[in-house]
């Protein structure tokens, strides 16, 4: 009887592939809102993880995650969770956390839910689509700290992809809370502050237009950090 035929793993987007590029090698990995399960596949068939835990709240990707797995031959390197977040992952079954593709509000939630992930031995590889200067800013207020930071273009949009562990640094500046905390250097971090710049500028706009008398404050909050970001950058 012809044995199946084991499938090649699928080419993963550029956002997914950047969030694969911070695993480390020889970790046990789990991938938080897995969808079709491609990271860990992926992650699995080249060797550079030996196991994965593929979690999704909903039944129909995760059956998806399943196939693709069972497809690729990985299947029995990987465990499959119907859940919500962190909920059915014990501390023990991973070392790197891939959360990605979602609200930072979202991921601060997953993250609240489950403090094991701010002992100190546990890598969060977070890829938030929104929120995510507020996303920044309590990560450090809660116990985590930046090991890393990269930005990756997808399908026109430019997304900003952190690693964190357990541990303490001093809490961040507004620059950095909007403008990055670990960016220096990334080659698309001119752009990024264009993005940021022009997105302050119009709620500065906004602001502008408002009668409320604490909007004046603000404007001046956001307009000086808009100065800020400028003179970073103009240094490029």
């Amino acid at each position: 009887m012809e044995q199946n035929r084991i499938e090649r793993a699928p080419t993963l987007g550029a956002r997914l592939q950047k969030c694969a590029d911070f695993v480390r090698e020889g970790k046990k990995l789990a991938d938080i809102g897995t969808d079709h399960g491609y990271v860990p596949v992926c992650l699995l068939q080249s060797g550079k993880i030996p196991f994965a835990v593929a979690v999704d709240v909903h039944k129909g990707p995760l059956e998806s995650a399943m196939n693709n797995a069972s497809r690729c031959g990985v299947a029995d390197k990987m465990h499959f969770v119907c859940g919500d977040g962190l909920h059915g992952v014990l501390p023990d079954e991973a070392e790197d956390i891939v959360i990605a593709g979602m609200g930072g509000e979202t991921i601060q939630a997953i993250l609240s839910a489950a403090p094991w992930t701010a002992d100190g031995s546990h890598l969060l590889l977070l890829q938030p689509m929104t929120k995510v200067e507020y996303l920044r800013k309590w990560l450090v207020d809660n116990g985590y700290a930046f090991t890393e930071e990269r930005l990756v273009w997808d399908k026109d949009h430019l997304y900003p992809v952190f690693a964190v562990r357990g541990g303490t640094q001093p809490p961040l500046t507004a620059a950095q809370q909007y403008g990055g905390v670990l960016l220096d250097g990334d080659p698309l971090y001119g752009a990024y502050l264009d993005e940021r710049i022009g997105k302050l500028q119009k709620a500065v706009e906004g602001l502008q237009k408002s009668s409320v008398v604490e909007s004046a404050v603000k404007v001046k909050e956001l307009t000086e950090l808009c100065r800020i970001l400028k003179e970073k950058r103009d240094a490029l």
